[in-house]
């Protein structure tokens, strides 16, 4: 009788607890609102795998611990600002997170430049990304760059293997440069002193139209970029100079989006956003060949720029890079250690220098 009381009670505090339980709620997962934005269309390729990879990756990693997800809010190719509007766009809060276009913004973002100016070294873009994260890393004030425009830098980006030439006419060498309008963005209209051409600032958006009406005999772009904007159309002729991958995207989030963001979801976001700059890094590389034979097998012609022809254009140029250097020195940035530091990553990286840009340093 004592056992079967016994076995009674446990039962029915067995059942107590499962009906209690049951009674209590799951704790619920809290929902974040973001806008994601970026000027570029969506059929750009960092545009394509931060929709596609950056953000669902985001709440895979979050629903693993189940207590956060965010409500993705997506805006591309002008619906909220322009190419060049990013910055400025998660700086007022019109998008919480996004993609920055950083060669528009050498006055706000110059040690953005330290891959634009060194030119001629490597065209791994993986290398490179990976190179300037780690100055980022080491010297705070690549971040605290963005900051003064009231976000957090995430992570920052290499989408080309390397800069071509892309022309309208027959181009055989850097003397079928001369004389030439030749079509860039920011740093890179700096490498033309050395060819004898004329810079005109322009974006991957308008390339297309600046070739095809002549206001521009040249444009200087990279093999993926050049197929996604059919640039094969109106300049069929590339000159392969391998002028260097370089960092040109930064993924940021609004200041104070990130200031009252849960430390769990910060700690995703960052992990992500480094994962992210790997895979575009990777793709570039993937689609580097593949786009230049796709540009031949639609009629166009390429033509190798030599060693020697390479490294006249590399020494025919003035040293922007310690240009650089000694004006940000002047602003009390360690820009010298920074020039010496990323040619150093590149060096054990396997990447040969056609030009010592740190030669000249004082």
């Amino acid at each position: 009788m004592t056992n079967l009381k016994s076995l009674l009670a446990r039962t029915a505090t067995a059942a107590l607890f499962l009906t209690a339980a049951a009674a209590t709620p799951a704790l619920a997962v809290e929902t974040i609102k973001m806008i994601a934005i970026d000027g570029y269309p969506a059929r750009a390729m960092w545009v394509k795998e931060f929709s596609g990879y950056f953000l669902p990756e985001v709440n895979k990693r979050l629903a693993a611990k189940g207590n956060y997800k965010i409500e993705w809010q997506e805006a591309y190719g002008g619906a909220i600002v322009k190419p060049k509007g990013v910055l400025e766009g998660i700086k007022l809060g019109l998008g919480d997170i996004g993609v920055v276009t950083t060669v528009f913004h050498s006055s706000k973002l110059p040690l953005q430049g330290i891959a634009f100016v060194t030119p001629f070294i490597s065209s791994d873009a993986g290398v490179v990304a990976k190179a300037v994260d780690e100055i980022a890393a080491e010297f705070p004030q690549m971040g605290e760059a963005f900051e003064k425009q009231n976000q957090v830098l995430l992570a920052n980006g290499v989408v080309l293997d390397s800069y071509q030439v892309f022309s309208r006419d027959q181009v055989n060498g850097i003397a079928d440069m001369n004389g030439k309008k030749v079509a860039g963005a920011g740093y890179n209209l700096r490498y033309l002193e050395g060819v004898g051409a004329a810079g005109v600032r322009g974006g991957l958006t308008n390339f297309y139209n600046m070739l095809q009406t002549g206001v521009v005999d040249q444009a200087m772009l990279w093999p993926e970029a050049a197929k996604t904007f059919k640039i094969g159309e109106v300049a069929p002729y590339m000159l392969k100079a391998n002028l260097g991958a370089v960092n040109t995207k930064s993924v940021t989030i609004n200041m104070d989006t990130w200031k009252k963001l849960p430390e769990e979801v910060r700690a995703v976001l960052k992990a992500v956003a480094a994962d992210y700059r790997d895979r575009i890094a990777g793709i570039a590389m993937e689609r580097a060949a593949a786009s230049e034979q796709k540009f031949f097998a639609d009629g166009g012609t390429i033509v190798e720029l030599s060693a020697e022809q390479r490294a006249t254009w590399a020494m025919a140029m003035p040293n922007i890079a310690a240009e650089w250097a000694e004006e940000l020195e002047a602003k009390g940035i360690p820009a010298k250690d920074m020039l010496r530091a990323y040619m150093a990553k590149l060096k054990a990286a396997g990447q040969p220098a056609t030009r010592d840009w740190t030669a000249d340093l004082k």
